[in-house]
């Protein structure tokens, strides 16, 4: 155990802090793996104490650190190794997404992460469920992305239940358009069975929209990109996702998918209801150069961290940036303080999906728990906590 932690072995620790929502010392009680109490501290070291948090939730994770888990062939290592290594990135719990593919490609890639989680109990705790984006979107270009216009294909229900018995169950969040027809009753039949059903990489009219959320849509992926680059100054789909109050909206806040201006309407449009996701490919955290991916092809990964497709710059190819980035960019940016930056990418969307973690730092929620070193808009990871195992160390803390 770190300073400034205690264990003695037994499934009972102390964690203390500078919490992160109010700014005050806090010793955090965690015994078998549960927050068992939350107490102020009667000294205020704040030049001694790391900030303490709840860990982060990621919607959205393509692949990380060379792992990928749309490039088939892939294995459950590749699963566990990814998910491991998100630790340091403090993210306790994650939706591996799969994309836009053959139909037998997703069967199979899903099934991996199923096996990996059936296999490794750590990985098993740290995937909250499977985000399959698309192949039901937007067959036009600029909506459909970097997304494989051979794969694009009609809502399905029996080829979507395939994949569900593939990842047994598993699948809790699917990204779709619903700009085909017979969508609403997808959608419907999806929310029935305890999946969330996400607006994406579309090119829906406004009254497909409010059908779609009036059949149980209740999220927007990757708000304002996956988008054609001219709209209709109005109506078109992104004020339409906007003005819905039963649709929480996502966005990449890395400073490369949407300008500060556009964070600034989602943020105060949506308020509670806004959350941040990576849509990090397995790119992230690897050298700048040009690459070979399932998506799109050829991508180029710059200097400055932002990922394109090699044969058109205009068009992303997903984030290459984590979550911890786009706190970052948001605190530098002055768009929300460090309560808001960082419950948009921990509480709120688990609290969307109904997950435990939801709770936050309060007593009976999982001791999923990040402490970090803050320097301006700057942090670094010092410890990460799942279910109050300590998972990850940074070797060097200068606190």
């Amino acid at each position: 155990m770190s300073a400034n932690g205690i264990g003695d072995g037994s499934g009972f620790s102390m964690l203390e802090g500078i919490h992160y929502a109010t700014g005050k010392p806090v010793r955090v009680l965690v015994r078998d793996g549960v927050i068992a109490e939350l107490e102020a501290l009667d000294y205020a070291p704040t030049d001694k104490l790391p900030w303490i948090a709840p860990g982060l939730v990621d919607l959205q994770i393509n692949g990380y650190a060379g792992d990928d888990f749309n490039t088939l062939p892939f294995t459950a290592d590749t699963v566990v190794r990814a998910s491991r290594a998100l630790w340091s990135e403090g993210v306790t719990s994650y939706y591996p997404t799969v994309i836009t593919n053959s139909p037998e490609a997703i069967e199979e890639a899903v099934g991996i992460i199923a096996g990996a989680c059936d296999r490794d109990a750590r990985t098993n705790r740290s995937i909250a469920g499977i985000h399959v984006e698309g192949p039901f979107i937007s067959p036009e270009d600029g909506a459909r992305g970097a997304h494989g216009l051979e794969f694009v294909r009609a809502p399905d229900w029996e080829l979507f239940e395939r994949w569900q018995r593939a990842a047994g169950g598993r699948i809790r969040i699917l990204t779709l358009s619903p700009e085909w027809p017979n969508s609403a009753e997808f959608i419907a039949k999806c929310a029935a069975s305890g999946v969330t059903v996400s607006i994406g990489h579309t090119a829906a009219t406004p009254e497909q929209i409010r059908e779609a959320v009036r059949a149980g849509a209740r999220m927007s992926t990757h708000l304002g990109n996956g988008a054609h680059l001219t709209l209709p100054r109005h109506p078109n789909y992104i004020w339409e996702q906007l003005a819905q109050d039963d649709l929480w909206s996502c966005v990449i806040a890395d400073g490369f998918h949407l300008p500060e201006s556009v964070l600034k309407v989602v943020f105060r449009t949506k308020g509670a209801q806004a959350m941040m996701v990576s849509d990090a490919v397995y790119l992230c955290g690897m050298p700048p150069g040009e690459y070979e991916t399932h998506v799109g092809g050829k991508v180029v990964l710059t200097e400055e961290g932002r990922l394109s497709l090699a044969g058109n710059p205009k068009i992303l190819a997903g984030s290459a940036q984590m979550l911890l980035w786009g706190i970052e960019h948001v605190l530098r940016s002055g768009l929300a303080d460090l309560t808001d930056a960082w419950e948009m990418s921990s509480v709120r969307p688990a609290r969307f999906m109904k997950l435990p973690a939801g709770d936050g730092l309060t007593a009976g929620a999982p001791a999923d728990i990040v402490r970090f070193e803050r320097s301006g808009d700057r942090i670094r990871v010092l410890e990460t906590y799942k279910d109050g195992e300590l998972v990850y160390e940074l070797e060097e803390k200068r606190i």
